[in-house]
């Protein structure tokens, strides 16, 4: 039954674990050129505004000689231990069965058994608290990136001022209207582009620090130390605007499924840091030459006769930067939907040969409105930063709690190694989370909200599952007594064969008893379908499907897909090569269950409001046709109203 099926979202153990032989040689290269475009666009468009908001934004600092030194000598840091010690190093290692992310990490934290209890409930929600918060950033990051990019026409002339938010918000609209058309087309220059910007930025900011070579002194993390002593709680809070330089670390993480970490790893240290430490100091370099660039450093770098070109490449970098960020979304619910913390939704596979390139149409529009919003309301980059860095050093928290739970469960640290390099990281994490916690009233309070409202959704929606799966488990018969039941009377079998999906493999489908009961005939094959996902981003083949032979026609099958799969059942069914059970699903019939869902008070559950939302969720989730890749003219759909 579909209605049920939904169990497919609770996580089951397994020791599945298929790794492949890192890619060498040519494959490292190309792998590592595509993964210059995809992941490190994000954190490749941090110049355009970080070191800006840290001598003109809300908390500016005066750009004097020893404070513009501070500032880097805590950038050049802060790239070191945050990105390429914490995320390189240590958490690239976190790898779940080859896949990262925060749902990832979570799942590899939390085993959960098949009857869906956990001893790491807390765990569990710092996890959806994180994937919650990285939908805030998936709306900011755009907005951002193209509004900053935008703004340098601005220093070609202030005339066109007036013109920012507008020409923003139609380069947004374009970007996301075309996601439908997927990403295979434009991924292609997304390498090349993203090398000429990196190429771009070092060239630009070397010619600065040739001139001033006397900035590279703020390597030494005196420097820093000096900064925080001369200023005070002053420049505890410039912190929040130096922690820009690190936003989109978790892509590094998020995407290393996708090219390993060794092309990530080679990336960083030969293109991607020698680049931002180069284009950094450049723009630190030309503060102490002349304190007034301070109103935009990162373009007036450039000589004038350079400066549309850099304006159209930087708004180039943006979009590649934002196109990164939508499409982890995509990612991220995918991942959500199935491990159960998010209804179903319709995906869209927009490529034939990578299973990655998804369009999810509901998260694509709700992210555009988002962005426009924040445009209209924010209308300048500066204004923006305000509402970054909270939900960013948020997950980056909860990243380093589910680390240490990994270094001691799975690799089986002794507790003083794991919960020192833990508690290093964290003091940082914290220090740049503190710093950012007072963004909250100018703006920062944003992204928290998103996350909330998501955190919501998914919680309610796990906890409704739950509570409406109790709820037809008390409704319906255990399986064995149905069949003991048909044995005895011996209903009329008709030719041709039936599939009923089962969320809990041992009772009987309601959708069956209510086609028996108005029908009075059963197929002369009847098959239960149970789908369920297992903590592996993918599941091995010889371990995608059970099958059990029940006696008098009757068949039951387990499926399991990994968290980053399609649930495609048509697919495996057909793919079945046993003759006694062989499938064609374009001459079977399916039949599914669907429930209205009716709030009430009479019986213990959520707060009420919880189980409205719930039953409104309901309503709008895909539907179980679509979710499950069946074909629409093979189902039969029974409906019936279930209270909560």
């Amino acid at each position: 039954m579909a209605e049920a099926a939904h169990v497919e979202g609770q996580l089951v153990a397994t020791d599945a674990h298929v790794r492949h032989p890192p890619p060498q040689g040519r494959r490292l290269v190309v792998l590592s050129f595509a993964a210059l475009g995809i992941v490190y666009g994000d954190i490749g468009t941090s110049p355009l505004y970080a070191i800006r908001e840290c001598f003109q934004g809300a908390h500016a600092i005066a750009p004097t000689h020893d404070n513009v030194l501070g500032v880097l000598s805590l950038i050049f840091w802060a790239l070191v231990i945050i990105i390429s010690v914490k995320y390189l190093v240590f958490v690239l290692r976190a790898d779940n069965h080859g896949e990262g992310g925060i749902l990832s990490l979570m799942a590899l934290t939390t085993p959960i058994t098949p009857s869906g209890k956990s001893e790491n409930a807390m765990l569990i929600l710092l996890g959806i608290f994180g994937a919650a918060l990285l939908y805030g950033d998936g709306i900011i990051t755009p907005a951002i990136s193209v509004l900053s990019a935008v703004e340098g026409l601005t220093v070609a002339t202030p005339v066109l001022g007036a013109y920012i938010v507008p020409i923003a918000v139609v380069i947004l609209l374009a970007l996301f209207v075309f996601q439908s058309r997927g990403t295979a087309g434009v991924g292609t220059v997304f390498g090349p582009v993203t090398l000429v910007w990196f190429l771009v930025l070092a060239t630009l900011g070397a010619a600065e620090v040739l001139r001033h070579p006397s900035v590279l002194a703020a390597v030494n993390p005196a420097q820093g130390a000096a900064f925080f002593l001369r200023n005070g709680w002053h420049g505890y809070i410039v912190l929040g605007s130096v922690f820009l330089v690190v936003t989109g670390g978790e892509a590094l993480y998020a995407d290393m499924g996708h090219f390993g970490t060794g092309a990530i790893r080679i990336d960083w240290f030969t293109i991607v840091l020698p680049a931002l430490l180069l284009n950094y100091f450049g723009q630190g370099a030309l503060l102490l030459r002349e304190p007034a660039a301070a109103v935009n450093p990162f373009y007036l770098l450039a000589p004038s006769w350079a400066l549309y070109p850099l304006i159209v490449l930087a708004t180039a970098a943006a979009v590649i930067a934002s196109q990164a960020v939508i499409s982890g979304g995509y990612s991220l619910t995918m991942q959500a939907v199935q491990l159960g913390f998010s209804p179903r939704m319709r995906i869209d596979h927009t490529s034939r040969t990578e299973y990655g390139q998804i369009y999810i149409p509901a998260v694509n529009w709700a992210l555009l409105t988002g962005c426009i919003f924040i445009v209209l309301a924010f209308r300048s980059s500066t204004h923006l930063a305000a509402a970054y860095g909270v939900a960013v050093t948020s997950t980056m928290v909860i990243t380093t709690v589910l680390f240490y739970v990994v270094s001691r469960r799975i690799w089986h640290w002794n507790a003083l190694s794991a919960g020192a390099l833990a508690a290093f990281f964290l003091v940082i994490d914290l220090a740049f989370f503190g710093a950012n916690v007072i963004k909250v009233a100018k703006g920062g309070w944003l992204p928290l909200l998103l996350a909330g409202l998501v955190f919501s959704v998914m919680t309610t929606w796990k906890k409704g599952r739950k509570i409406l799966n109790e709820r037809l488990r008390t409704l319906s018969r255990p399986l064995d007594d149905f069949l003991a039941g048909i044995e005895a009377r011996r209903p009329l079998r008709v030719p041709g064969t039936a599939v009923f999906m089962n969320g809990v493999a041992t009772r009987t489908p309601p959708a069956l008893v209510r086609n028996l009961e108005h029908n009075k005939v059963l197929h002369e094959r009847v098959v239960f379908v149970t789908a369920k996902t297992r903590q592996v981003p993918f599941v091995p083949p010889e371990q995608r499907l059970e099958v059990e032979a029940l006696g008098g026609g009757f068949y039951r099958l387990r499926i399991y897909f990994g968290f980053m799969e399609e649930p495609n059942i048509p697919k495996v069914l057909a793919s079945i090569a046993d003759p006694e059970i062989a499938i064609d699903p374009q001459t079977t019939t399916f039949f599914l269950g669907r429930q209205t869902i009716i709030a009430t008070r009479r019986l213990a559950g959520m707060a009420r409001w919880r189980e409205r939302l719930f039953s409104r969720i309901s309503l709008n989730a895909t539907t179980a046709t679509a979710y499950f890749c069946i074909p629409p003219d093979r189902v039969v759909e029974l409906g019936e109203q279930i209270e909560i």
